[in-house]
């Protein structure tokens, strides 16, 4: 039998600490993730997150429990998702993107908040800062508009010729604002013309590339957005069948497309667990500083480049941290 000795240690002024004991089964803990798309296209971030936490000690059905919902995309079923994750009492709330973030926000104050990934929080409201992100959330973050901008110039490099570039963005999703003058600025710059495309369902996604073609778009860069990138790969391919460089998420060149750059999605959302896990021990949101991903992966698709005629710059194919033959 376990003794109240073996539980607890005095530590200074009579304050009790509760120590871990040998063969004393620790609480389950209840995740819940608020998928903001189809879970298929989110199955490898959700691995690492739980490989993440199967790294830190916590045994599935065991010491963790998952409860999935997920909004296929569509963002408006996004906060009675939430809501229903609040009533379910889950310890703590994992979920991704600025909408999916935003209803998690606004479905509770109490229960921790994790973002395996987001853009710019700060930008669209979702915590006032990073260093002190103050009430019940925290996670990682990335600044869409810098990377879109980035996007941009990467595909100007490779197509020197590029006059006009089409974006593609999601208008649900409240960080493509900031995305969307950052590549105007980025355009400015570069002498390119900066075309905005919207689109909210797969059904509309081989239409709005042929409006690309029609308007006489030179490439297409894809925006962040959890719809956009469970859909990276066909958007890809389906730009190249329509002889339209692109550039996106790795998922893009890895799906037919001509380049990618972005962050590693999969390192950001095991990144995520340590954050749980320190909620878990008793850490709170709110001092827990977000973090900025840093680094960033080129990925060079030299098949495609082959089969539009792109003959890749030298300095280009050497900056690549991939190269697809």
């Amino acid at each position: 039998m376990t003794t109240r000795r073996e539980l607890l240690a005095v530590a200074g002024m009579g304050t009790l600490l509760a120590l871990p004991v040998p063969g004393l089964a620790q609480p389950l803990r209840r995740v819940g993730v608020l998928v903001p798309a189809p879970r298929a296209g989110y199955e490898q971030r959700l691995a690492a997150l739980r490989g993440g936490l199967r790294d830190l000690g916590y045994v599935e059905g065991k010491s963790v429990a998952y409860e999935y919902r997920e909004s296929e995309g569509r963002y408006e079923l996004l906060p009675s998702l939430a809501a229903e994750l609040v009533n379910r009492k889950v310890h703590v709330i994992v979920t991704a993107g600025t909408p999916a973030a935003l209803a998690a926000k606004k479905a509770t104050t109490t229960i921790p908040i994790v973002i395996g990934s987001i853009s710019d929080p700060v930008a669209t409201g979702v915590v006032p800062s990073l260093a002190r992100p103050a009430g019940n959330i925290t996670g990682l973050m990335f600044s869409v508009a810098e990377l879109c901008a980035k996007r941009l110039e990467l595909i100007k490099q490779a197509i020197p010729r590029m006059k006009r570039a089409a974006m593609l963005m999601n208008p649900d999703n409240a960080s493509m604002e900031p995305a969307r003058r950052e590549m105007a600025q980025a355009g400015k710059t570069l002498g390119v013309e900066v075309m905005r495309f919207d689109v909210r369902a797969e059904a509309e996604l081989e239409d709005v590339l042929q409006a690309m073609v029609a308007r006489r778009a030179d490439a297409v860069v894809m925006v962040e957005d959890a719809f956009l990138n469970v859909n990276a790969g066909r958007l890809g391919a389906l730009a190249t069948a329509k002889h339209l460089p692109s550039i996106g998420l790795d998922a893009v060149a890895q799906g037919g497309g001509l380049l990618a750059y972005g962050v590693n999605q999969l390192d950001m959302f095991q990144r995520a667990a340590t954050y749980i896990d320190k909620i878990f021990k008793g850490a709170r949101p709110a001092d827990l500083p977000i973090q900025r991903s840093s680094t960033f992966d080129l990925i060079l698709n030299l098949k495609t480049a082959r089969q539009l005629g792109v003959p890749v710059p030298p300095e280009l194919r050497l900056r690549a941290n991939q190269v697809l033959e």
